[in-house]
Formats: structure tokens, C-alpha cells, sequence
């Protein structure tokens, strides 16, 4: 027994002795590394002391402070930023769905502003940018090497002013100008409408109003319909939705599915990582859904496409999204500014990232460019089909009713409906062909 307590004591001796040994020189890495921070923070004072007292021209000092503040954040990743009090206020206006500006989301790349996504409707769609274009200039002056704050500063102006975009578009051979005029830009969450048989559930951003949105639209056009059986399905279009609260997007994932993860966030520390779960309730009834996605889809879009697709609850087609996985917390700063720094990224239920990969569709449908020539071609008269029926003297059809011909025609006009849909939006037509298929080979 003696000898048994003398090798306890005697190993608690050696761990009191390695552990000393270990964190010595940890402690002292920790001493050199403080010394080292508050050297540079010496370095910045003796620099801002200078720029103060012999700068060609007297210096605004609360703007210096500014500017290396927004300097630090922007060069951790292109999300983080610092909102001067105004910014910051502007902010909280845009998440309540009432903004001032032209209608477009940026983001930076390769030192140029890009488009993520023109939001339905704004100056900015209705002048014809498109996500991935590139703005190299503001009204002449260009945008190469200044932050994405002070680039969107340069795009701000009164309502009602007219501003010059010089853009560089993929296909295009020369940059162009784009005229728009600057507007309040006021945000409908969400847009819905009957094609067919389908509910087409438009969402452009995800902010205060969306879900509510979202329920009573759904509701409105099923009640319009006649009810839910006779609905074949709901397409779920996020193309050009560049995203908005997080909040947001796990209430509409949330609605259409009844159990599961539907994202989770991981962040520096593990313990600050969350998980979101759906409650039950569907508010399609479990009829099938396809969403559309592309390029300019981002964020809480991602996030959306990404739960219902990993719970096979939809079918996910267009193009590649924006790749945007990455969680900003919006913190309050001294002086009504704050501070947008990122915290977390985000993963879909099946443990995917998406960051700078997107959301892959389960089907590629791109949306073909249309040209002056081919709208030439559809309307020549060529183009224009003649029938039996078109001739001069032709026998009339006497082997079916009256009742039979009216649902015949009706047949016949659903189908051309839907070829005209084709020709104005190939992708939602497509997404409305696959849910007509689901229906016809499901279940009797």
C-alpha cells in the first residue's frame, strides 16, 4: 500500500513538473504576442499623430478613424465592413423593405464591383443589368481600387437623379453605359401567381416581410385555384434573390417541411455553433416543389435551395448559385455606427458548405439569351403553322360533341400558353413541365 501512494504522489509530482515545463513557454509566446500588438497599435497612433500635424491639407480626424476602421474590416473578407451611423440607419430601413438607390446587390471581385443580383422591378432591372455584370465605372469615374463601400457611396444619390454605369458584360465584346434613374426602391417580398395548374411563388429578398408574405400569397392563390387539389404544385423562384436575414430563410425552408435540420452555423469556437430545426406543419400539403436558382441566388436563397434539396422536398434547377455561405453579424458600435463582420459559416443539413461552391441544381437549365434576329424569325410568316382547319371548304369534325371540341380548344390553349411561356421565361416553363410530370406519373 505504501509503495502503491509513494507512485501516486510521484507521478502527481511529474505531471505538476511537465505541466510547468509546457506552459512556460506558452505563456511566454502569449507575453511576446501582447507586446507585439500593443507595438502596433503604438505604430497606428504615431502614424495618425503624423498624418494630424504635417498632412499637405488638415485632415478630418473622425474620418481618418473611419476609414482605418473600414480598412481593417474590408481586408478580413469582402462582407465585413464598418456602417458609419448614416449606413447603419439606411440598413435598418433596407431589412423593413423601403430603401433609397438604384435596385442592385454587389459584391467585389478581382478590385471591381459585381453584380449579385438586380432586385424585380427597381431602375436597376428595369434598365437591363443582370447578375455578373461588372461596373467599372460611376458617371466616368471608375471604381478600381476603391472599397465596396466607397464604390455603393458613389452610386448614391438624390431621388430622381440619373447616373451612368459603364458595365463589362461576358459575351459582350466593349463595355456599354447604363443609364438608370436613381429611385425609392420599395421591396415586395414576394410576388405570386397561377400558371396553369402551378402556384409560381416569386421571392425576390428575404427581409421582415417575407414569410408573412409568403403565407398569405400561398393561401390567396390555392383559395383562387379552388383548393389544394387542384393544384399539381409549387415552383419556388429565388433566381436573383441575393439573400437577407438569416431569420428569414429558416421560417420559408421551415414552411414546407414538416421535421429536420434545415441549416446550421459554425463559427470560430465550436460551442458558438448552432443548429435550426423545422417544426411540423407544410404549407404546400406535401405537394411537390421546384425551385429555380442561378447565379445571382445567394445567401439566405442558398440556404433555402440547399435544406429542401438535401430533404429531397424539391427538385433544384437552373444554374449554379452565387456561393455566398458565409454568416454576418450586424454588431451595434459607440455613436449610432456598427459593425458587419462575419461569424459563421453556414452548412446545409446534409453538412455541405457552400461557400464559393453555390448550390448545384439536381437539373442545369440555363436561360437562352434572346436575340433581335430570332424574335424576327418567330414572327416572320414563315414561322406562323397552318392547318386542315386554316383551308378553304374544309369538312367539319362531326365525330365529337360540342363539350368534346370546347375541351379540346381548352387543351389546346393551355398548351399554347405554355409554349409562350417558353419563349418569355424558358427556365419557369421548364420547372412547370417537370411538376406536370411528377403529377402524371404519380400516384392515381
Amino acid at each position: 500500500m505504501k509503495k502503491f501512494a509513494m507512485a501516486a504522489i510521484g507521478g502527481t509530482l511529474a505531471g505538476i513538473v511537465a505541466t510547468t515545463y509546457v506552459a512556460g513557454p506558452l505563456l511566454a509566446q502569449e507575453g511576446v504576442r501582447e507586446a507585439n500588438v500593443y507595438e502596433q497599435l503604438d505604430l497606428f497612433g504615431d502614424i495618425f499623430e503624423r498624418i494630424r500635424a504635417q498632412y499637405v491639407e488638415e485632415v478630418d480626424e473622425k474620418e481618418l478613424i473611419e476609414a482605418a476602421i473600414g480598412g481593417m474590416l474590408a481586408s478580413l473578407d469582402p462582407h465585413s465592413s464598418y456602417l458609419s451611423p448614416d449606413d447603419a440607419s439606411k440598413m435598418r430601413v433596407q431589412t423593413r423593405g423601403e430603401f433609397g438607390g438604384l435596385g442592385i446587390e454587389v459584391t467585389q471581385e478581382e478590385g471591381f464591383v459585381k453584380v449579385v443580383s438586380p432586385i424585380d422591378g427597381t431602375p436597376a432591372d428595369e434598365a437591363g443589368m443582370e447578375a455578373g455584370d461588372f461596373i467599372t465605372h460611376v458617371d466616368g469615374e471608375s471604381v478600381l481600387g476603391l472599397s465596396l463601400d466607397e464604390a455603393v457611396e458613389l452610386m448614391r444619390g438624390p431621388v430622381g437623379s440619373e447616373i451612368v454605369i459603364t458595365v463589362v458584360r461576358e459575351g459582350e465584346a466593349e463595355p456599354f453605359d447604363v443609364s438608370i434613374i436613381r429611385d425609392t426602391i420599395k421591396l415586395t417580398a414576394v410576388r405570386a401567381r397561377t400558371e396553369g395548374d402551378t402556384v409560381v411563388m416569386r421571392i425576390t429578398t428575404f427581409n421582415d416581410q417575407t414569410t408573412p408574405n409568403l403565407e398569405e400569397n400561398l393561401k390567396k392563390q390555392i383559395e383562387e385555384a379552388g383548393g389544394m387539389d387542384s393544384v399539381n404544385g409549387i415552383v419556388l423562384d429565388l433566381r436573383n434573390n441575393p439573400g437577407g436575414l438569416l431569420t428569414q430563410a429558416i421560417k420559408v425552408a421551415d414552411s414546407f417541411l414538416e421535421s429536420g435540420e434545415i441549416v446550421s452555423t459554425r463559427g470560430r469556437d465550436p460551442e458558438d455553433g448552432e443548429r435550426f430545426n423545422a417544426t411540423p406543419g407544410d404549407l404546400a400539403e406535401g405537394k411537390p416543389i421546384v425551385v429555380l436558382i442561378n447565379g445571382g441566388s445567394a445567401s439566405a436563397s442558398e440556404i433555402v435551395a440547399g435544406a429542401l434539396q438535401d430533404h429531397r422536398r424539391a427538385i433544384v434547377v437552373g444554374t449554379k448559385s452565387f456561393g455566398k455561405g458565409s454568416v454576418q453579424t450586424v454588431m451595434p458600435l459607440k455613436g449610432e455606427g456598427a459593425m458587419r463582420l462575419t461569424t459563421a459559416r453556414y452548412y446545409t443539413p446534409s453538412g455541405r458548405s457552400i461557400q464559393a461552391l453555390g448550390v448545384s441544381p439536381d437539373i442545369v437549365v440555363a436561360q437562352p439569351r434572346r436575340t433581335a434576329a430570332a424574335d424576327d424569325e418567330d414572327d416572320s410568316p414563315a414561322r406562323r403553322s397552318r392547318s386542315e382547319a386554316d383551308l378553304r371548304g374544309s369538312l367539319n369534325n362531326d365525330s365529337l360533341s360540342e363539350d368534346e371540341i370546347r375541351q379540346i380548344e381548352e387543351e389546346r390553349e393551355k398548351a399554347e400558353k405554355a409554349a409562350e411561356l417558353r419563349e418569355q421565361d424558358y427556365q419557369l416553363a421548364y420547372a412547370i413541365d417537370i411538376l406536370k410530370g411528377m403529377v402524371a406519373l404519380g400516384p392515381k
